[in-house]
């Protein structure tokens, strides 16, 4: 009988250890901020649906292994410091920003490990020592903004050759968005062209600008993207088709609601690459070490129906090239 109770004690053991070892242990979840200078970023966003994209090609998804933890300053900057606490309280094991604003208050306010997206060029305006060793706790992808500028320039120029006097909508309070208008002056000069510099630093700055630009119209526009043109971007459009001016952007939402062009990175390969960078550092890489990362892939899109609309015949070689020819 002694040994039918041990071999019985044997069996339950066995059978309870088998159920101890079937039982998984829940995953380890992994929390990311992300910080906005605009609206929180939402799962529809672009910015917030292109990071959980990103997120789920490296295995991190939401409500399974990750958590994000959202902030935007809706455009008031001066609450920056105060989100990227909020985010150092909740626990962030590293903070995605978007805008050089954000990104600049991430770095200054913390030490946490940080992936900047949209900031410009991040060597010129700071943020990182250099592209391939960021050095501290930031790294990201640049906007190659010199080059951009360039190519943006060069497109006016082709969809209206007798282009001289071109006008440039940049936010002059952002130091990102100083360094992209500065890159594209010295290019605008280079290529024989006149600029008007516009620089705004409040929505009430925009009609000071369309002022000017009606006192002494220009052949054209180029608006150089931030929270703050981009949130007075309909203002901007109303204005060149009102006044039947060409106007170049830098994201092919802008052509998609009603400008006449637009030259950029693909946000959405930026967002995914931004992603794998912040994936990375969540697996144990240091920021310091991960080099600088540039887009590769640009978005020429053209909204024929504005072309129309100002009285402008695009060159046929040109809609041939575009990846997106809007027609409304």
């Amino acid at each position: 009988m002694k040994s039918f109770g041990l071999l019985a004690a044997l069996a339950l053991a066995v059978i309870l250890g088998a159920g101890e070892a079937g039982a998984q242990a829940p995953p380890q979840v992994y929390c990311v901020g992300l910080l906005s200078v605009a609206a929180d970023p939402t799962d529809q966003s672009s910015f917030g649906a292109g990071l959980i994209r990103g997120f789920a090609r490296h295995g991190f998804v939401p409500g399974k292994n990750l958590e994000l933890v959202r902030r935007g300053a809706h455009g008031h900057l001066d609450r920056l410091p105060q989100l990227v606490d909020e985010l150092v309280a909740a626990k962030v094991a590293v903070i995605v920003t978007m805008g050089y604003p954000a990104a600049l208050a991430a770095k200054q306010h913390t030490k946490l490990p940080m992936v900047a997206v949209q900031a410009g060029d991040p060597v010129a305006d700071g943020l990182v020592a250099s592209f391939a060793r960021p050095g501290g706790h930031v790294t990201g992808i640049s906007e190659i903004a010199a080059e951009l500028s360039a190519k943006r320039l060069a497109l006016l120029q082709e969809a209206v050759p007798n282009v001289h006097r071109v006008a440039m909508l940049w936010n002059a309070d952002d130091l990102g968005m100083s360094l992209r208008y500065k890159a594209a002056e010295t290019q605008a000069r280079s290529l024989g062209l006149e600029v008007e510099s516009l620089g705004v630093r409040a929505p009430d700055d925009f009609d000071a600008a369309f002022s000017a630009m009606t006192r002494h119209p220009p052949d054209a526009i180029l608006m150089v993207s931030d929270v703050l043109t981009t949130l007075n971007r309909k203002r901007v459009i109303d204005f060149a088709a009102q006044h039947k001016l060409p106007a170049i952007y830098e994201y092919d939402f802008l052509a998609r609601e009603g400008g006449l062009m637009s030259y950029g990175p693909d946000v959405r390969e930026m967002y995914d690459r931004a992603a794998g960078l912040a994936a990375r550092i969540l697996k144990g890489a240091d920021p310091a070490q991960l080099p600088l990362e540039e887009p590769s892939r640009f978005v020429l899109a053209i909204n024929l129906g504005t072309a129309k609309a100002i009285g402008l015949t695009l060159p046929p070689s040109l809609l041939a090239r575009a990846d997106d020819v809007i027609e409304q």
